[in-house]
């Protein structure tokens, strides 16, 4: 499309070749305006090697590109690139490249708290595009980067990349995974990356479970993507599946709770690690959560200092009612009364 829009501010009957360098002009001046905020039209004309009317055409190429450059008379005044309604493009030269995809896998590696789906989505779009002779240098510069931010699990930027890849691409990807007491060969459809803020988990489709199944990127070893291409399945919603697998899904109990509070108030309260909170209304919601026994999930929605209801299992409510009985009977009892010896108790008597 770009192409074309250039071919008709350019000559009718120019050659390939022509075209081909008014295009790279072009380019080079994108570049230029983006260096620093004004450039007069000598400026530009010498540094392209052209005369200041032929710098006329291209910034009107760019404007049809949809590139803001705004143009000025006076003192002071010449070309600027402003800002527009929608992101334009950006060129990048090889230094500037380097730069942007390694701090991208700082971000996605956790080092930003917030950034890392964000950084690993644009990412993707860089290494779409990144000249292979770019992808050694990020590499070498990537391992030397590192992270002090506590409680985020490291995650290899190669593995990262690769599953992006393979998610993007739609290519089915392999990796070796610990089950229980071994480790085994698992071959996926991969749909998303999705991360906790803490680790990075994999929503795929496992085709030796013929179902959907979450996976920790950290876990994962010797991790390849194929070039088999597969259709895209009908899939679940893939932050919201993740989020139910770490908070209820992995353990051997799971309780769910009505909480007669907002759903914003719970969520301040309970890490999405945790539980999974759902709006019902608005002054109530429900929560989602398990663990290796259900008195303690049971104590800690009690210790949100809300009203609530056990929605299920059933013997979580009997549970309740016993734990009653057992706490209104320790807060009823009244404990004996011991007497003082006359050598313990207190002297009034004053000094003088």
């Amino acid at each position: 499309m770009r192409s074309a829009r250039l071919g008709k501010m350019g000559d009718v009957d120019a050659p390939r070749g022509d075209e081909r360098g008014t295009t790279e002009r072009v380019l080079t001046l994108l570049g230029l305006l983006q260096q620093r905020p004004v450039w007069t039209g000598p400026e530009l004309a010498d540094r392209l090697g052209v005369t200041p009317r032929t710098v006329r055409r291209d910034v009107e190429r760019l404007r049809m590109l949809g590139y803001p450059v705004h143009a000025s008379q006076g003192v002071g005044g010449g070309y600027q690139l402003g800002p527009g309604q929608d992101l334009p493009p950006l060129l990048l030269d090889d230094e500037e490249a380097i730069a942007t995809a390694v701090s991208l896998l700082a971000g996605a590696g956790g080092a930003v708290a917030g950034a890392a789906d964000a950084a690993l989505r644009a990412l993707t779009k860089l290494d779409r595009v990144l000249p292979t002779r770019l992808r050694h240098e990020v590499r070498a510069l990537s391992g030397s980067v590192e992270s002090f931010v506590a409680g985020r699990t490291p995650v290899d930027s190669e593995v990262l990349m690769t599953l992006a890849r393979a998610c993007r691409d739609q290519v089915e990807a392999g990796f070796d995974y610990p089950s229980e007491a071994e480790t085994r060969r698992r071959r996926v459809e991969p749909y998303r990356l999705v991360t906790s803020g803490q680790r990075w988990y994999l929503l795929a489709y496992d085709l030796d479970r013929d179902d959907w199944r979450s996976f920790r990127v950290d876990r994962m070893t010797d991790v390849s993507a194929r070039t088999w291409r597969f259709r895209p399945r009908a899939a679940p919603d893939a932050a919201a599946y993740v989020q139910e697998g770490v908070a209820s899904r992995v353990y051997p109990h799971q309780a769910r709770f009505l909480v007669k509070a907002p759903a914003d108030t719970v969520r301040a309260q309970i890490p999405a690690s945790a539980a999974v909170v759902r709006q019902r209304g608005s002054e109530q919601c429900e929560v989602i959560s398990g663990a290796a026994s259900l008195d303690f999930v049971l104590m800690h929605v009690l210790l949100l200092g809300h009203e609530f209801e056990v929605l299920d299992p059933p013997e979580l409510r009997r549970r309740c009612r016993a734990l009653a009985r057992r706490l209104l009977s320790a807060g009823t009892s009244t404990p004996p009364v011991q007497e003082r010896s006359h050598e313990s108790r207190p002297s009034l008597a004053r000094d003088g």
